[in-house]
Order: C-alpha cells, then sequence, then structure tokens
C-alpha cells in the first residue's frame, strides 16, 4: 500500500468511526482533499489510491492542473473551497461541480449569470461567518436568509452550508450552528470540518468534510 493509500485508509477510517458513535452511515459523509498548492505529482497517487473528490481555492490554480487530470480521471469530482471573486465566476462554472463559498449579493448575481451563460449549475453552498470574523468570508448569520432568498428568486440551487471555525477555539459550537442554521433553511448538506476537526465535524451532522494535512501530510 502507498503512502498516500495509507492515509485515506487512515482517515476514512476515522469518518467511519466518528460517523457510528453519532449513528450516521459514512456513506454518507463526502471527504474532499483539499489539494490546494500541491501540484499533480502530488496528487496522483491519492487518485490512484481512489480519492474522487478534491478541493482547491483559487480558481487559476485549479484551471491550470485539473483539466489534465480529469481527462486522465474523468469521474473526479472538483471542489472549489475559497473565496470566489465575482469577475471569476464564468470561469468558476465552467471549472468546478461544487462551490462551496457563496457569501454575497454580487457573488450571487454573477453566478447566476455565469450558470445561465454556460447552461449548467454547480452544486452550490452559502458559506457562513459563524464567528462573526471581520477578517473572514462568509456570510453573516443574520443576513443569511435574505442571501439565500436572493439566491431563489436568481434561480440559483442552494443546496448547503460551509463554515471555517475561528482558529485555535473549541469548533464543536460552531459546526452545531451550521448544522441547526442548514435544519432551519431546510438544507440538507453541511460542509464542515478539516484536518484538526472533521471527527467532530461528522458527529456534529457534517455531509462534507475538507482534509489537506491529514492526506497529503504537512507542508
Amino acid at each position: 500500500m502507498s503512502e498516500a493509500a495509507e492515509r485515506l485508509a487512515e482517515v476514512r477510517e476515522a469518518i467511519a468511526r466518528a460517523a457510528k458513535r453519532a449513528q450516521r452511515r459514512a456513506d454518507d459523509i463526502c471527504l474532499i482533499a483539499v489539494s490546494k498548492t500541491h501540484d499533480a505529482e502530488a496528487i496522483k497517487p491519492l487518485i490512484a489510491a481512489g480519492q474522487r473528490h478534491f478541493g482547491e481555492n483559487r480558481v487559476q490554480e485549479a484551471a491550470a492542473k485539473w483539466p489534465e487530470l480529469r481527462e486522465e480521471t474523468p469521474d473526479i469530482v472538483l471542489h472549489l473551497i475559497g473565496q470566489l471573486q465575482s469577475n471569476k465566476a464564468d470561469d468558476a462554472v465552467v471549472l468546478f461541480d461544487v462551490i462551496h463559498s457563496v457569501d454575497r449579493s454580487s457573488l450571487v448575481k454573477a453566478l447566476a449569470r455565469a450558470c445561465e451563460k454556460a447552461g449548467r449549475q454547480p452544486r452550490l453552498f452559502v458559506q457562513v461567518n459563524v464567528g462573526d470574523e471581520e477578517q473572514k468570508g462568509g456570510c453573516a448569520v443574520a443576513e443569511l436568509p435574505a442571501l439565500l432568498a436572493e439566491a431563489t428568486d436568481a434561480g440559483l440551487t442552494i443546496e448547503g452550508l460551509m463554515a471555517i471555525p475561528p482558529a485555535d477555539t473549541e469548533p464543536a459550537p460552531y459546526f452545531a450552528l451550521l448544522d441547526e442554521l442548514a435544519e432551519r433553511h431546510g438544507l440538507p448538506l453541511r460542509s464542515m470540518g478539516m484536518s484538526g476537526d472533521f471527527e467532530t465535524a461528522v458527529m456534529l451532522g457534517a455531509t462534507h468534510v475538507r482534509v489537506g494535512t491529514a492526506l497529503f501530510g504537512a507542508r
């Protein structure tokens, strides 16, 4: 077994253990390998080990490396997990299958235009600023209902919510808040949890976990 396959197996086992404790099915949790800043040669061993969902932070970086990788492995699902500039919406809609960072009115409008132009809509999550942090992207909790309504009016289907809890704090209350908000708005998907806390996220309702270091090793 390759080193990448071993790391992948360990993460999947940890997800399965957490799911079992929460009386959930491990198959209901999507593992996204966060491949940002890693080149194709670092990614290929994980693809060979069976990983199919990958996450990128930047449209330009993804555009440079994924078209060729996807030619070799067409069933890869590409997630945009970083902030999206409105002027990159056209490129993002064509390149990504899932966008986790819808967080403002101008981006909703840009995505609606881009989806109409491309004739496709990626799966969409609204990013919520659950820690009310000035420096972090995401829609304020109080503004979430209006943004969801605006997305619906623009013809976009929002399937879930995404959050990144404040660093160096206990993440569980923030995961619980995101789960509650998704439940309140009838959204089935929750994108939350990273290498250091994905097991907690799974126990609190995550349907998508975004794991980088635990799969690729320390930078």
